[in-house]
């Protein structure tokens, strides 16, 4: 049952962040920022731990790129982000650093490795600091609006134990 318990919250995050992309965005300079990706990274993180994070945030790269409605830097954004999320938290078992490695991971480091993932796979050559300002403008209001429903739904509502294991994160 915690096998079917996992795929299924890992199937309807990856619905909330495929869909909830199409409605709340907006313009970061030359690019567009989806905040709902960030939270649902954060979420995942707290929930599931990292592992299913990463899982989460390529699958939902994968079909937002296969709907024609994203770009593949999706997928160095969005996983960096949710691997450091589930890190941070897991190591850290504090919310507030889910959403510290989100912005980090997502806002820092994914977008100095965006440089070259756009030069190798999308032809694309632009400077040191290009990226980063949209990928801030997306995951910084993604990861407080991820880390307010984490907390919410920690504090409000019984979920099941999808982790027995403290060492591993999520709920206790």
């Amino acid at each position: 049952m915690k096998r079917i318990n996992m795929i299924t919250s890992m199937a309807v995050l990856v619905a909330i962040g495929t869909i909830g992309s199409q409605f709340l965005w907006f313009p970061a300079g030359i690019a567009r920022a989806y905040p709902v990706q960030h939270a649902v990274n954060v979420i995942a993180a707290i929930l599931l731990g990292p592992g299913p994070a990463v899982l989460i945030a390529f699958m939902i790269g994968l079909i937002r790129n296969m709907l024609g409605i994203g770009s593949l830097l999706a997928f160095p954004g969005g996983m960096i982000g949710a691997l450091l999320a589930g890190l941070f938290y897991k190591y850290g078992r504090k919310p507030l650093l889910a959403a510290f490695g989100e912005i980090l991971g997502t806002g820092i480091i994914a977008s100095l490795l965006a440089i070259p993932f756009a030069k190798l796979l999308m032809d694309s050559s632009f400077g040191a600091l290009f990226f980063m300002p949209p990928f801030l403008v997306s995951s910084i209001p993604g990861a407080l609006i991820g880390l307010a429903i984490a907390i919410k739904l920690r504090n409000n509502i019984s979920l099941p134990k999808l982790h027995n294991n403290k060492k591993r994160g999520g709920f206790e």
